[in-house]
């Protein structure tokens, strides 16, 4: 079915503001999958926060044109499924891995994190940033014999102070 322009206008403006918020994207091959393998895919991305769309490659150079993601531009040829990590650097690129171990047909063609163009080698890199939590998780992990030394002192604060005002008391 033939899109009007208004309708190419509309799908560009809404692929452009996910982009704006989308930490990183992956575009994969899709030739060969049947409905039923698509609908899995876009119901284990739902789940995992990932915004999946399947567009023309025209209008998707047009939507990320001027975002951080203009550099994938010489990538997008072919039959494509894009994916933006909107919760998570990794999220799209692992849900891209884990589907393609059990479905050969997705075939991952380019990832970028809004720092250039990553090829497909670099999937299993992309897919291993860690969630947010993740990533906090272990900043605190790095901070954890100083935190619990903050931690017993803010403790002990009510036990000292107790102990100066009966010092003071005594003095008077």
């Amino acid at each position: 079915m033939a899109l009007g322009l208004a309708a190419k206008k509309e799908i560009v403006a809404e692929v452009n503001e996910v982009a704006s918020r989308a930490l990183s994207v992956a575009v994969a091959e899709y030739r060969g999958m049947e409905v039923g393998e698509l609908t899995e895919l876009r119901v284990q991305a739902r789940e995992q926060g990932v915004y999946l769309k399947v567009i023309r490659n025209t209008l998707a150079k047009r939507a990320l044109a001027d975002s951080k993601f203009a550099d994938i531009d010489p990538a997008l040829t072919g039959q494509l499924i894009y994916g933006f990590s909107i919760d998570a650097p990794g999220g799209a690129a692992r849900l891209f891995k884990d589907y393609a171990k059990k479905n050969p047909k997705l075939n991952v063609t380019a990832l970028s994190i809004g720092s250039g163009l990553l090829g497909p080698e670099k999937l299993d890199a992309v897919a291993s940033l860690p969630t947010r939590d993740e990533a906090l998780a272990q900043l605190l992990a790095t901070f954890k014999a100083p935190v619990g030394k903050f931690v017993q002192t803010v403790n002990e604060i009510p036990t000292k102070f107790a102990r100066v005002l009966a010092a003071i008391k005594e003095t008077k």
